[in-house]
């Protein structure tokens, strides 16, 4: 009866060890899904920053070649045409 009392408690060691990693664990998960939620909006907020500093040296390419630069005054022409193209776009939808 000893022998089975020693497994027994045996068992209950282990069990009471497993269930302790176990919350460690859940909470190293929670942890991780954190900063990972935390590293997503960083991410995010970065990529924003990107495409508004890209917009704004599109911008700039384009008034530095209306201010009479050769560099950029192609695209400034072809964003131009864009631009008027979509205007006519809209004189259209708005005539209709």
């Amino acid at each position: 009866m000893s022998d089975l009392t020693e497994i027994v408690d045996n068992l209950e060691n282990r069990i009471s060890k497993l269930l302790h990693k176990y919350e460690v664990v859940k909470q190293s998960q929670l942890s991780f899904q954190e900063e990972l939620e935390t590293l997503k909006l960083e991410n995010e907020r970065l990529t924003e920053e990107v495409k508004n500093s890209e917009n704004r040296i599109q911008t700039l390419k384009a008034a530095n070649a209306m201010l009479g630069s050769n560099d950029y005054k192609k695209e400034t022409k072809l964003k131009i045409n864009g631009l008027i193209r979509e205007i006519d776009q809209c004189i259209v939808q708005l005539s209709e």
